[in-house]
């Protein structure tokens, strides 16, 4: 009996024991989850990743429509000052930027520089609308930087950041050598989302209703046209959700959810059958109103939404919605008294909610139906230089597909349809692909007489006077304040302008006619193309992908005379051009004091390394400048920079009289060492102390192989001597001897005005940046060349040092003799 209830405890210990395991567990995944049901969509880290001056990197980060936060932390060594920030076009800042959809690309024109705000980015900044103005700005970067953003802030998609160690045309010039400061980030952003759809908000905790058309009809209206016959207008499709009444307990809001496939004219929703009931009655409903905020994409707030008003007045009338979903809040709000509506009153507002969307066909646009609408159907270059290239033409048999450029006049609308100039609307609709996100398009006009049209283009829907994300009416009033938007010609016969980096999806270009003149002829085209004007025939079109290799953007690498997005801005003159290659490549000719001064000495080694210094520095900055490039730019720059480094070794080696196999020794250890130095990070500046420290050690050595060649002779005797005062008198007169040899080894006027050169080329280089490096390079190059033939020249002549060595042996014999001396006499 006591072993069986011994083993019922153990049982029951174990029950116990298993459940509050179970309860640890389930508690900490309620803290992992913010005591919500949530989970982790996708996390990713980047570890430390090195900027260098005007290098940028992409970060993409997708959102699910069921998402319902977005945590994001970098970590930098970037420490900026905001007071010290003079303006808001120091473009030399490294900065974070974000846009949705595409790559943010900050550095367009100069005008575009106004979007960098002198405030560090926080969550504050997406409490209201985010329009284009808001998203194309760009912030400084900190050394720490935490978002989270919610679903209620930001709509679902794919957005970027961009994060830039400075802007402007520089940022894509083709350069050696980049002057500036170096930072690192690192960082991690991770998605939550709710584990069902119906259910959002920070923590999944707003039920959201979604609007299903259990009843619908369709409605085929008809109107008169020029040609005083009926035809099919528009189709008007009803929806309501069968006798489902909706009701708000004690003012509380309810959130609906609706999606819009396709391109719509009209999305109309009503409340009907309102009904209001409160425990203490007021004057009816007269202080009570049923408000409605609408918002495209994510959830619509009282101080953050689209649309918002009275739905018991009136519908909600959205034209021209855009594709996708929208959520509709509906709440009931007392009027005469917001702070105690809910206190010591019940209340309940009840409704049905109807609603309709009106489309025209596939043919059509406008309210009345009666605009030109066309489909544009995607047509691949053949053999493209990139990806994604190709061009766009009208379905209809109306153009030719024989050509990218297709006339204008038979697809127009008829320009008296409505009997005013704003309904004079003809609309384009093409799809970007999404993996195309770095793409641009292209729009042109050309004709043979002066154009009279506008151009509006818009995401996801048509635009119109009222709605558009970019548009163009003259070459003084168009979407030049953004970054996105580069109009090119503005000429009374011709048109081109390009949308950059249009974000994947269905995009809306609607022509508005002016003027109507029936005996001009007018082309247009479209294209998507990965580089703006195949980067103005000054570069060549880059594609790469994004810091998470899930997008390929594209950019242009110029040459070295020109910058910009595009390669359209000249960043040196042809006069600049010559100026620079004389001063970068004649300064080289520097290197033949010091090589004319070893072949002298017939210092071979020395010759040879200091000629083919010069020699490769002159190739490696003609390729710098675009004169010539015999080799490629990376064998060119480890040239330069390794026999660079050779040489200022072997200058301070060649102060050593040593033995040409002790030379050897050192120099293999050198070139390997430098070698790498070369190969692994030849612009670093820390290089200069290291390439000093190396050859000081090899001096160092040199004078230690030297002295113990020299003083191989001298012995102290096994005997242990008391006598201190010969000991001292010893030591003296090594020091004295060694403090002379070192006096008469150096010509000491040379070797300080070569320490005084190498300082001059320590500053040289400190002092380069990427605007001035042609003119301090050069300095660094007469710089290093002169300290060299200083220090050649500060080595004393061998006579010299023969009489030194002469010396030195009979003082040492003298020495040795004395000391021998001194034991006989000890001895007696």
């Amino acid at each position: 009996m006591r072993k069986n209830w011994i083993l019922g405890q153990s049982y029951l210990n174990l029950c116990l024991l298993f459940m509050s395991f179970v309860y640890m567990c389930d508690s900490q995944e309620q803290v992992r989850g913010g005591l919500y049901n949530t989970f982790t969509v996708s996390s990713f880290t980047y570890g430390k990743t090195v900027l260098k001056p005007y290098e940028w990197r992409y970060i993409r980060v997708d959102l699910p429509p069921w998402f319902s936060s977005m945590s994001l932390a970098f970590e930098s060594d970037v420490n900026i000052d905001l007071k010290r920030i003079r303006n808001a076009s120091d473009i030399s800042l490294p900065m974070i930027c974000i846009r949705e959809g595409s790559p943010p690309l900050p550095d367009v024109y100069n005008t575009s520089l106004t979007g960098l705000e002198i405030n560090y980015i926080s969550n504050g900044l997406f409490s209201g609308n985010l329009s284009l103005q808001t998203v194309e700005k760009c912030y400084p970067m900190q050394n720490n930087i935490s978002l989270m953003l919610t679903n209620d802030q930001i709509s679902p998609g794919t957005w970027y950041f961009g994060l830039f160690n400075g802007i402007g045309p520089i940022r894509t010039q083709s350069k050696m050598i980049n002057r500036g400061p170096t930072y690192f980030f690192s960082g991690n952003i991770s998605v939550e989302g709710c584990p069902i759809s119906t259910m959002l908000g920070k923590f999944c905790n707003q039920t959201v209703d979604m609007l299903l058309c259990t009843e619908s009809y369709s409605l085929i209206e008809s109107v008169p046209d020029n040609n005083s016959y009926s035809k099919p207008a528009k189709t008007v499709v009803s929806c309501r959700n069968a006798n489902e009444i909706a009701c708000h307990e004690d003012y509380g809001s309810r959130v609906y959810s609706l999606d819009v496939i396709g391109i719509a004219e009209q999305l109309i929703i009503t409340a009907s059958n309102i009904s209001f009931n409160q425990t203490h009655p007021s004057n009816g409903t007269g202080n009570s109103v049923l408000m409605y905020y609408a918002r495209h994409g994510a959830m619509p707030l009282e101080t953050l939404h689209d649309f918002s008003g009275d739905i018991g007045k009136g519908p909600l009338v959205i034209n021209s919605p855009k594709i996708g979903r929208w959520y509709i809040t509906i709440q009931p709000i007392d009027v005469s008294n917001k702070s105690t509506r809910t206190q010591n009153i019940s209340s309940k507002f009840c409704y049905l909610l109807e609603w309709q969307v009106i489309q025209c066909p596939m043919d059509k646009a406008g309210f009345n139906c009666t605009l030109e609408r066309y489909t544009l159907q995607t047509v691949l270059r053949k053999n493209p230089s990139v990806p994604f290239e190709s061009y766009y033409l009208p379905i209809t048999g109306k153009v030719s597909p024989d050509s990218a450029n297709f006339p204008l006049e038979p697809l127009l609308s008829n320009f008296s349809s409505g009997g005013y100039n704003d309904d004079a609307w003809t609309f384009f609709l093409l799809e970007i692909p999404s993996g195309a996100a770095g793409g641009n398009i292209h729009v042109r006009l050309n004709s043979d007489a002066n154009i009279n049209y506008e151009i509006y283009a818009r995401y996801g829907g048509f635009p119109s006077l009222n709605s558009w994300d970019y548009y163009y009416a003259n070459s003084t009033t168009n979407s030049n304040g953004s970054m996105f938007f580069k109009l090119y010609d503005s000429d009374p016969d011709g048109i081109s302008l390009y949308i950059l980096y249009a974000r994947g999806g269905t995009w809306g270009i609607g022509l508005r006619q002016i003027l109507f003149n029936s005996t001009s002829q007018t082309t247009m085209s479209m294209s998507l193309e990965r580089c703006p004007r195949k980067c103005s025939s000054h570069g060549s079109c880059q594609s790469v992908l994004d810091t998470s290799g899930l997008t390929l953007y594209s950019y242009c690498n110029c040459d070295r005379n020109h910058g910009g997005f595009d390669c359209g801005i000249e960043l040196v003159s042809h006069r600049g051009h010559i100026r620079q290659s004389i001063f970068l490549i004649a300064s080289n000719a520097a290197a033949v004091l010091p090589a004319y001064w070893a072949l002298r000495q017939k210092a071979f080694a020395e010759w040879v390394l200091f000629t083919c210094s010069g020699i490769s520095s002159g190739l490696y900055h003609a390729c710098d400048v675009g004169t010539w490039c015999p080799l490629t730019f990376h064998v060119l720059q480890f040239l330069d920079f390794w026999l660079s480094f050779m040489a200022v070794v072997s200058t301070f080696v060649y102060l050593a009289t040593i033995s040409e196999a002790s030379k050897r020794t050192i120099h293999t250890v050198v070139a390997i060492l430098t070698a790498l130095m070369a190969e692994t990070g030849p612009t670093r500046s820390s290089n200069i102390f290291l390439v000093m420290a190396i050859g000081a050690l090899g001096l160092l050595i040199g004078l230690l192989i030297e002295l113990c060649s020299r003083y191989r002779s001298f012995s102290i005797s096994t005997e242990f001597h008391l006598n201190l005062l010969d000991r001292w008198e010893t030591l003296k007169g090594w020091t004295h001897r060694l403090i002379k040899t070192l006096v008469k080894r150096f010509r000491w006027g040379f070797i300080f005005a070569g320490f005084m050169a190498l300082a001059m080329a320590a500053i040289s280089w400190k002092l380069e940046s990427t605007e001035s490096y042609w003119i301090w390079h050069s300095l660094w190059h007469v710089s290093i060349y002169t300290s060299s033939f200083l220090f050649l020249c500060g080595k004393a002549k061998p006579a010299t040092c023969e009489a030194e060595r002469s010396s030195d042996g009979n003082y040492e014999l003298t020495r040795q003799n004395s000391y021998r001396e001194g034991e006989q006499s000890g001895e007696r």
